[in-house]
């Protein structure tokens, strides 16, 4: 069993890490993210991670870490649906449902990037806010 074009995309994308191009393709030799392989500390690309995943391994990353990253990710966007209301009779709004759902959704990703061996990518980070002096 190989994972699909999609899931490959989706892991990348989880894992914060930008679209791949036709004229750009990842590879063996060739990606923007690492994994630290083993004892020895052999980087391999994620791209040859994924291509090399035990059966058991796969069977995780797709139960478990790719189908709930869907739900929550959908969530998110179906969250949108109550932003315009503040209170309804006895019913409250919670008004951090979004960034509740956000936070549930990126520490997710973060176990799926941690279960891969790979360090957040670009657009998710590690979580931890930075103060740089220019």
């Amino acid at each position: 069993m190989a994972l699909t074009a999609q899931q490959i995309a989706d892991v990348r994308r989880f894992a914060g890490y930008p679209g791949l191009g036709i004229d750009t393709p990842a590879t063996d030799r060739s990606d923007m993210a690492f994994v630290t392989a083993l004892p020895s500390l052999l980087l391999q690309t994620l791209a040859h991670r994924l291509q090399n995943l035990t059966p058991e391994s796969e069977t995780t990353l797709i139960n478990v870490y790719l189908a709930n990253l869907v739900t929550l990710e959908s969530a998110i966007v179906g969250a949108a649906a109550n932003l315009d209301t503040d209170s309804a009779a006895v019913w409250k709004h919670n008004k951090r449902e979004v960034a509740d759902r956000s936070a549930l959704f990126d520490g997710w990703r973060r176990r799926m990037c941690g279960f891969l061996g790979v360090a957040p990518g670009p657009a998710l980070g590690d979580g931890v806010m930075r103060i740089v002096r220019c």
